[in-house]
């Protein structure tokens, strides 16, 4: 894919999931994680780029990792921006978003939070890619229930925020762990003949 597709892809899976952790952030529990889930469905069958989505398949799809790290760029710039947008439309999201960034943390629980969402996101997108949307519709809540870190959720909390917090340096390498570790657990091994 030329790189500006590839760009304007991430700018695409960043307005869905702004537009869900837009929700989350004015509705809260128990509602807002199921409406989340909107964000990953748009992303899977209108074709988007989220990094949450691809890293856990850098091998088996072959992603360039140049490529991996253009999506990334693209989804933390443009959700930070979409975050601020949404901030403008509707102020009354900034105190949920100040609150959550208020709570992160630099630190291992929070990095095995982000790893644990990696699982969650990998598991989501390979369930969609074999034919049903129940991974997305099940893991999207569950993370969101668990306080399971998003990197990309997380950008645009801060956009809405109007701020920044190096937890999301943790989230991105948490996320990005997790998907690759469950991709290896989880892959099919080539059979060998006896």
């Amino acid at each position: 894919m030329k790189k500006p597709e590839l760009l304007r892809k991430s700018v695409g899976a960043a307005l869905l999931i702004a537009l869900g952790d837009c929700v989350l952030l004015k509705l809260g529990q128990p509602i807002g994680p199921f409406l989340f889930a909107l964000g990953l469905v748009g992303v899977c069958y209108l074709g988007q780029n989220l990094f949450t989505g691809k890293c856990g398949f850098l091998i088996s799809d072959r992603i360039p990792l140049p490529d991996l790290l253009l999506i990334l760029a693209g989804n933390l710039a443009a959700g930070w921006v979409f975050g601020w947008l949404f901030s403008l439309a509707d102020p009354s999201l900034i105190p949920a978003a100040q609150e959550k960034v208020a709570s992160w943390e630099c630190s291992l629980p929070f990095f095995i939070k982000a790893c644990l969402c990696g699982v969650v996101m990998y598991v989501a997108v390979l369930l969609y890619r074999k034919g049903t949307p129940l991974g997305i519709l099940f893991g999207i809540p569950l993370f969101i229930f668990c306080g399971f870190q998003h990197c990309i959720a997380n950008v645009i909390t801060l956009g809405v925020a109007g701020s920044f917090d190096w937890s999301l340096l943790i989230a991105v390498l948490g996320n990005f762990a997790g998907s690759l570790f469950t991709w290896w657990i989880t892959r099919d091994q080539p059979k060998t003949e006896k």
